[in-house]
């Protein structure tokens, strides 16, 4: 753009001349939709030596860093944090195995595979991923749904039986399945719901990644997760009390599952195993405060103490000495398998049942590991790829549900271990699945005692960091109520009506309060700045008088106003009102009451002047009751000609006359400037809006004045027409119109020149 010339030495040097810059003119020549899509295919379909290259290295990051890897420097960090890592992992793996309603066996399966998938694929160097409690939650509800609609009973109905487990009776459920084969029974066709719904979540995630929408992740907020995780925190809470009392009752299915939930664990108290309830007690004497401990020092410690993995290593031997399952009858993890089971394709008539819950847990483990991994990689200066993030999480949890694993994400508690124990690349992952590898071949039947409450007790105090948000609400409310507010609304559904149903609401809720910020702007009246009038010579600023002190009133005739907030289809409407309100007159009424006053002038054939004058009088005292009432300027423009803010708009016929009358009248306003600068954008019904306002104040012989406006912003008047006569620029003429100023002093001296009797021909629209 450039800047018109400055004024020639013949023009009246105190004569101000407004700012003009001409824009650039762009090239009109219009491109045909099948040229600009043919274009499009071919620059995605060309391949190229240097292209191949960047795609490779682009889906394999792996290739790009391990050449560049410090082996001196950083492997003594990666190889500590995955060992690390990998030891709280084994008892975590177990425990939320059962949160998931799976076999111990595979929490450690679903840990191991997305360690070592990530490690290739992923592009945080410091978050792991693996299981994470709110999805295993996610698909635990989903498996008991199944499992209730494929007619296997519950561990309630197996111990109203005799606490023996029929085979038969499941061996008849399965063969409706011929996919499973005959031998499926109930904890065999739990891990096949658990793999389905995995792979459906990693389709989607794949199918995202491909369509390149890795930018939703921004609009679930930070307010949004946190509530969702919370309430989904209390949900998990509950499940595990029947755990950690020895209760066996059947997990709910439907909506108010932490109510139903509750009045079973009541109804059912009596029934409590007394062993079950002593162990938990003692872990949890043991695991809470050892937990603080960790939290406190570990700016001190060079690696947090795994104090989970002792008390599972005590408590196995205690339980195993002491034959708690056969004299206590209090439940263990059973029987885990080593090695690696065949892998197994999903359940193909599965999908249709598990499509809808698979899209959440996908939306859910994407933010989320998203979310992590950006926070990190801007901690330690390095940029991560929400694409490529998306394919990583989609093989981890695609490719594992063939080997009967559930669905992974980026877990906080295990990702803030991770970084504080020195890792520095994903060669930390794969240390990590060395770890687990070793569990799964030896290790892992030395756990066959463990009972489940010491498991539940694990997941339990591990929620602590997600509940402690309880004691952060007073804080977001001081600091913003709408965060604050969509906080509350997505944890209190995701935890009293169901997990799922919480996270859209909170994404309804946050959408609603982004349109409802949009629909509460109103046109503010402006004052403007004494500072160029005391001699200063400076730009007169125009700001709101209730934000800031020492404010004039703006000249006589002419009212500056301000609307913050897009004008669009959902606010048009609220836009006019709020314009014509605070400007103090609605121009449809006003025509209105003047047509009403006409037939009643010439009914009784009273003299036009006289209806004038009386019309002006009402108008007058009308508009002054208003400002008085609304605050219009600053305590220090109160002292001004009250002429200066009176918003009357004085009667007439034609434009010329209604404006030379309401200057001799010395109260009307006969120009309008509005300053657009917070306007964000238009659509067609905003720049309509503006069309309707500008016309209606016309017909009343005041202008309408825009300013400030952004390039973006004029370039939707120009296609919408608002320049032209008629529909739009292609088939009308250009009419002469008010222009559009780059400040807000530039248009009010142009309209007190054009009120003055100045020649309208300034021309500063860009």
């Amino acid at each position: 753009m450039t800047l018109d010339e400055a004024p020639s030495a013949t023009e009246d040097p105190h004569h101000h001349h407004p700012l003009v810059l001409r824009r650039i003119k762009r090239d009109e020549e219009e491109v045909s939709w099948r040229t600009s899509a043919s274009r499009q295919v071919r620059g995605h379909c060309s391949c190229t030596k240097d292209k191949a290259r960047a795609k490779l290295l682009g889906f394999l990051p792996i290739l790009r860093w391990l050449p560049r890897y410090r082996l001196r420097d950083w492997i003594l960090g990666d190889v500590m944090s995955g060992v690390i890592v990998g030891i709280l992992l084994v008892p975590q793996s177990i425990a939320y195995s059962l949160l998931a309603g799976q076999e111990p066996i595979y929490g450690l399966y679903t840990s191991f595979f997305s360690a070592i998938i990530y490690a290739f694929l992923g592009t945080s160097r410091h978050i792991s991923v693996g299981i994470f409690g709110v999805l295993c939650l996610l698909v635990g509800q989903v498996v008991e749904r199944e499992l209730a609609a494929a007619g296997y009973p519950s561990d309630a109905v197996l111990v109203a039986a005799g606490g023996g487990y029929n085979a038969s009776a499941a061996l008849l459920v399965a063969q409706g399945n011929g996919s499973l084969g005959p031998a499926c029974d109930k904890s065999c066709y739990a891990i096949v719901v658990g793999a389905t719904v995995t792979f459906t979540a990693g389709v989607y995630q794949l199918l995202m990644g491909l369509l390149q929408v890795g930018f939703v992740s921004v609009y679930l907020s930070d307010s949004l997760l946190s509530g969702f995780a919370t309430g989904a925190s209390l949900t998990i809470l509950t499940s595990q009390l029947k755990y950690l009392l020895g209760l066996r009752i059947p997990r709910p299915q439907g909506w108010f599952t932490l109510a139903k939930t509750w009045y079973a664990l009541l109804a059912n108290l009596a029934n409590t195993n007394v062993c079950d309830l002593v162990t938990s007690l003692v872990c949890l004497l043991v695991l809470v405060p050892s937990k603080e401990l960790n939290d406190r020092f570990k700016a001190k410690l060079k690696a947090p103490i795994p104090f989970e993995l002792f008390v599972v290593i005590i408590a196995t031997l205690a339980s195993h000495f002491g034959r708690f399952d056969a004299v206590y009858g209090s439940g263990v993890a059973g029987a885990i398998p080593t090695g690696f089971l065949p892998p197994q394709l999903p359940d193909w008539s599965l999908v249709p049942a598990v499509a809808l819950d698979a899209f959440s847990i996908a939306v859910v483990g994407f933010a989320i590991t998203v979310s992590l991994s950006e926070m990190f990689a801007k901690k330690h200066g390095y940029a991560v790829d929400a694409n490529q993030e998306m394919y990583a999480l989609g093989f981890c949890n695609v490719l594992p549900s063939f080997f009967r694993c559930f669905a992974t994400s980026a877990a906080l508690t295990k990702t803030l271990v991770k970084e504080s124990t020195g890792c520095q690349s994903q060669v930390s992952g794969l240390v990590t699945a060395l770890v687990l590898l070793l569990v799964l071949l030896f290790i892992a039947p030395f756990f066959y005692s463990l009972q489940k409450c010491v498991l539940a007790v694990i997941i339990v105090v591990n929620l602590r960091g997600a509940l402690r948000k309880f004691a952060d609400v007073p804080r977001m409310w001081l600091a913003n109520r709408v965060d604050a507010c969509v906080w509350l609304v997505t944890m209190a559904t995701s935890a009293l009506v169901n997990t799922e149903l919480g996270l859209a609401v909170g994404v309804l809720a946050s959408a609603f309060c982004v349109l409802g910020r949009t629909q509460r702007a109103q046109a503010v009246a402006l004052g403007r700045s004494s500072s160029s009038s005391s001699g200063g010579g400076g730009e007169e600023l125009y700001e709101d008088p209730l934000a800031y002190e020492g404010l004039r009133a703006p000249p006589a005739g002419v009212a500056v106003f301000r609307y913050r907030a897009p004008v669009y289809y959902a606010n048009q409407s609220l836009f006019k009102s709020s314009l014509f309100r605070a400007a103090g007159l609605d121009p449809v009424a006003e025509k209105a009451r003047r047509r009403k006053l006409e037939k009643k002038k010439k009914k009784d054939g009273r003299d036009p002047g006289e209806e004038e004058e009386a019309a002006a009088a009402a108008a007058t005292a009308a508009a002054t009751s208003d400002d008085a009432e609304n605050g219009a300027v600053g305590k220090e423009g109160a002292g001004e000609s009250h002429a200066g803010v009176t918003k009357v708009l004085m009667p007439a016929g034609q434009r010329e006359e209604a404006a030379a009358a309401a200057a001799a009248a010395g109260g009307g306003v006969h120009s309008v400037v509005l300053d657009c600068g917070a306007v964000l954008f238009l659509d067609t019904a905003g720049v309509d809006a503006l069309k309707e306002v500008r016309t209606d104040y016309r017909d009343l012989g005041v202008r309408l004045l825009l300013a400030r406006c952004s390039a973006s912003v004029l370039d939707t008047l120009e296609r919408g027409g608002y320049y032209y006569s008629g529909g739009g620029p292609r088939n009308t003429e250009r009419r002469e119109e008010e222009p559009v100023f780059f400040s807000v002093g530039d248009a009010v001296r142009y309209a007190q020149d054009v009120s003055d009797g100045g020649e309208d021909k300034c021309d500063t629209r860009c």
